[in-house]
């Protein structure tokens, strides 16, 4: 095998094929870890509405859903496009980061940023699907960043592993500390929803799904996920109640709040498991709410942690710069709700890789406009 023909032809091929069945893995982790399903058990892909599983000969990627025309052999179910897009769309980035890597890097440094884009890749879906991005994707994705910064501290231009193990420290501490000051900010800013009613309206606090299902709070036609009200736990919703409910069970009362963790009437702890419903009628409420939700914080110091601080702090500007644009597409062409929330965890991987290939190269180049214009 000729030098031109391994490293031009079979070697991008192997990356290639790698990442198309990382791509298949990453299916499974999409679908199951934010459902709470095992990424093990069972050990081969399932059809999502028959649930039978896949022998190997028909969990070939790529190939077999095209095979299959993206239908399931036994009930003849349509199989989402996005099972072959994140099979390709892997296969595609390994492909390219073998190209980019091998030389600055080397074999271990490529193998490295392969485990960046797999955990980039993952999110980016499960963040579209469900708005969040799981710990076990950023804390797990941490602590791996730290270890390949000190055993490859060429991922941060260093050579002595102490340096690079510093300089991932770094970078998830700036990543964090970064995208947590402008979380606080948003909140800040934006951190209150305020809802006005003409007359007294129902408002219910429950778990209709069973003892597992979150929380729901509704105010009149307005619903919210417990989760997504309390973020901190100082955070409250305020209300100004004019009748009041516990269990069905009229309640007489001077002031109700509800706490992160428990209700308060006047003035008085209420635990949460003590009441299975709260409903009665408000006249207005003050709901928190967040900017971006903390997955995206962990996100970004894994981020960190991988490429360093530049990475974060370039990641963070050109995802801001993205989803703005993005934003204002969706609701100027689009025509969607302001109120629709929109992850962010998406554009912060992209401008990870913005910074794998680009970053450098701009980050450099804006400097170097920032010093010919002091200089001036």
């Amino acid at each position: 095998m000729s030098p031109p023909f391994l490293f031009d032809v079979f070697l991008p091929g192997v990356a290639f094929a790698i990442g198309a069945c990382i791509g298949s893995f990453l299916n499974v982790v999409i679908y199951r870890v934010p459902n709470g399903l095992s990424v093990n058990e069972p050990r081969r892909s399932f059809c999502p509405r028959c649930k039978t599983q896949i022998p190997f000969w028909l969990n070939i990627p790529l190939l077999s859903w095209l095979m299959l025309r993206g239908r399931c052999k036994w009930c003849g179910a349509s199989i989402d496009f996005r099972y072959f897009l994140v099979e390709l769309l892997t296969a595609i980035c390994f492909l390219a980061l073998f190209k980019h890597g091998i030389a600055p890097y080397g074999l271990a440094g490529v193998v490295a940023l392969w485990v960046v884009a797999a955990l980039l890749i993952s999110a980016t879906f499960i963040d579209f699907d469900h708005f969040i991005i799981p710990d076990s994707i950023t804390i797990g994705g941490t602590v791996a960043g730290l270890a390949a910064s000190f055993a490859i501290p060429a991922l941060h231009g260093e050579q002595l592993w102490w340096k690079g193990g510093l300089m991932g420290l770094l970078g998830a501490a700036v990543g964090f500390s970064l995208l947590w000051l402008i979380v606080l900010m948003g909140k800040m800013m934006f951190g209150k929803i305020h809802h006005r009613f003409d007359e007294p309206t129902d408002f219910e606090i429950s778990q209709p799904g069973g003892e597992e299902a979150p929380i729901l709070i509704r105010l009149g036609e307005h619903s919210y996920e417990w989760g997504d009200v309390f973020f901190r736990k100082w955070d409250r919703l305020e209300m100004e109640v004019q009748e009041l409910s516990f269990d069905e069970e009229k309640v007489e009362f001077t002031s109700f709040r509800v706490l992160g963790d428990a209700l308060e009437l006047d003035g008085e702890r209420v635990e949460l498991d003590a009441v299975k419903k709260v409903s009665g009628k408000i006249t207005s409420a003050v709901v928190p709410r967040e900017a971006m939700g903390f997955g995206d914080v962990k996100f970004m110091a894994m981020i960190g942690a991988f490429l360093g601080w530049q990475a974060a702090v370039f990641a963070i500007f050109a995802a801001s710069l993205i989803g703005a644009v993005v934003g204002l597409l969706q609701k100027g062409v689009f025509r969607e709700q302001w109120s629709r929330p929109l992850p962010f965890g998406p554009y912060l991987a992209l401008g990870a890789f913005l910074w794998i290939f680009t970053g450098p190269a701009v980050w450099f180049w804006y400097l170097g406009l920032l010093r010919g214009a002091m200089g001036r």
